[in-house]
């Protein structure tokens, strides 16, 4: 991750500079559109003309999104590898522990892997397969989402070292940010650090726990034993979660620079919900609904932002599910009002993204864009834009005609069209008529803030210093990383396509993952039979 992440940040003076600069080119300049030669790798541009009907190009789009989750593999690469300007990299990560952290993902524009967001992203998707993965498949894409969950799945096994022991970095941020070079060549000492009980991280492990429970189900009718796994790894991690509760952020502060947790109630209901979904054990339902969810759910509580840092929406979405679809018989009177009020607040929720709802959010920009704040601005719309694609196909699997947001009536396609907005808007349905995934359109980012996409693959080695070169050149990117999505634009929907600008100009696995599961579920009709029933 560069630093366009954290939550509440600090930065060198070098740094600080390079982004007011940046930031004040582009409070002048609108827009800054810069035209590029399209690459012939491996994936061609799709030209899209501002406006149009993006309806029936989500399978492009999801294409597009899991690339860059290929692009941002480390570890030891299979031979057919599709990137061609991607190699081996870090193949001893864990060497200074005696153990073996090769593999995963790097975040975003750098070679550091935070356990935190990876295992999200891991988790994201792997939602999106089990609604929608028929529609994958149909798009020829599900192959490529299962291989990139078991990628990071086989590398969260490897970081849970023990049932209390979890390695939730790989790297030194704060020396990696100092270097321009392709992970493929670095050489920085790259510690790796872990949780324990005399050091845990509930927000962490809970997520790890979430990411191989969802990603359990995703395997099981494949690949039982390797379910199975997942599923004792998952229930091992939340045990130590929930005994060992505090968040990462106080235990090592060094984290606040980067990922910076404000608490982790919302991970343990998240990681007790995918779990009762992967196993069928009523005891992480009665956690949920019980005296846990009076602690952390935040009934009643909207908008809420789904993010990294906020699992709290999500699981207001994913226990309705339940409610909607099949809730527990006899379920006693506390899990049957816990379920109400995940319900209740889901339809509150809602009404906060519809636009005409009396009780519609107003963080937007005038094109229509949920906007939360200029540090990776698109994650709010993708995400919430993802959880009303969920709800839309619930109600319409409950066979309820919509919900009522004061009074007045919206449909399951009225969500579906919200959802829609925020898509189109990352693709290039905006008043800067630029698409912000990578690759398209014609008219996307060229100089993403990206280690490997920037500098060329060739027999040149560029060190830790001797690679900034690259970051300062006004040219753009040698290598296209298709399927970025970069942070995106201010609220005054300006965009400057800098490579300095890390705040608008970096990317993020999860902010893929998560389109690419949006991408999937709008590429299919309103009338989309979601499983009735996971377990």
């Amino acid at each position: 991750m560069g630093v366009a992440y954290q939550k509440t940040r600090g930065c060198n003076w070098l740094a600080c500079a390079l982004v007011l600069a940046t930031v004040a080119a582009a409070v002048i300049l609108a827009v800054v559109v810069i035209r590029h030669k399209r690459s012939s790798y491996y994936v061609e541009s799709m030209p899209m003309p501002p406006g149009a009907n993006f309806n029936g190009n989500y399978t492009h789009a999801m294409k597009l999104a899991l690339t860059f989750l290929n692009i941002q593999k480390s570890g030891k690469l299979p031979a057919n590898f599709p990137i061609p300007w991607r190699g081996d990299s870090n193949l001893v990560d864990g060497k200074d522990n005696g153990v073996d952290l090769s593999g995963g993902l790097y975040d975003a524009g750098d070679s550091v892997k935070f356990g935190l967001p990876m295992a999200f992203t891991a988790t994201l998707l792997s939602w999106g397969v089990l609604e929608y993965g028929p529609a994958m498949e149909k798009a020829g894409q599900l192959a490529s989402a299962r291989d990139s969950i078991r990628w990071v799945t086989d590398y969260l096994l490897k970081a849970h070292a023990s049932p209390q022991e979890l390695y939730f970095q790989v790297g030194d941020p704060n020396q990696d940010h100092k270097c321009w070079m392709r992970p493929e060549d670095e050489t920085l000492p790259r510690p790796s650090l872990k949780l324990d009980p005399t050091l845990p991280g509930s927000e962490v492990a809970a997520e790890t726990a979430a990411a191989m429970a969802a990603a359990s189900m995703v395997f099981r009718p494949t690949d039982a034993t390797y379910a199975d796994l997942l599923v004792t790894h998952a229930r091992q991690l939340f045990n130590f979660s929930d005994s060992y509760r505090a968040s990462y952020s106080l235990t090592i502060p060094a984290v606040q620079a980067f990922y910076n947790s404000t608490g982790y109630g919302d991970e343990l209901l998240w990681g007790a919900t995918w779990l009762y979904y992967a196993t069928g054990d009523n005891t992480y339902l009665a956690y949920v609904t019980g005296v846990e969810g009076e602690s952390f759910a935040e009934w009643g509580v909207f908008p809420s932002w789904f993010s990294w840092d906020n699992k709290r929406p999500a699981v207001q979405v994913l226990l309705a599910r339940l409610q909607l679809l099949k809730p527990p018989s006899n379920a006693v009177n506390t899990v049957s009002k816990g379920l109400t009020n995940y319900k209740t607040t889901s339809d509150g929720l809602m009404c906060s993204f519809l636009p005409r709802s009396p009780t519609a959010t107003k963080d937007r920009t005038k094109g229509g864009m949920l906007w939360v704040g200029q540090w990776t601005a698109l994650q709010h719309g993708i995400n919430a834009a993802l959880l009303a694609t969920f709800y839309s196909d619930y109600l319409n699997a409950a066979r309820l005609p919509g919900i009522s947001c004061s009074g007045i009536s919206f449909t399951p396609l009225q969500l579906r069209a919200f959802a829609a907005s925020q898509a189109e808007y990352v693709l290039g349905n905006n008043p800067m008529s630029m698409s912000f995934m990578v690759g398209y359109g014609t008219t996307y980012p060229k100089k993403l803030h990206h280690r490997g996409a920037s500098i060329p693959e060739s027999q040149t080695v560029y060190d830790c210093k001797g690679g900034f070169i690259w970051l300062d050149s006004t040219e753009p990117n040698p290598n296209v990383a298709y399927g970025a999505i970069v942070g995106g634009p201010f609220k005054n929907e300006s965009y400057s396509d800098s490579r300095t600008n890390i705040i608008q100009n970096e990317a993020s696995t999860y902010n893929s993952a998560a389109m690419a599961s949006l991408s999937a579920g709008l590429s299919v009709s309103g009338n989309y039979p979601v499983p009735v029933s996971w377990i």
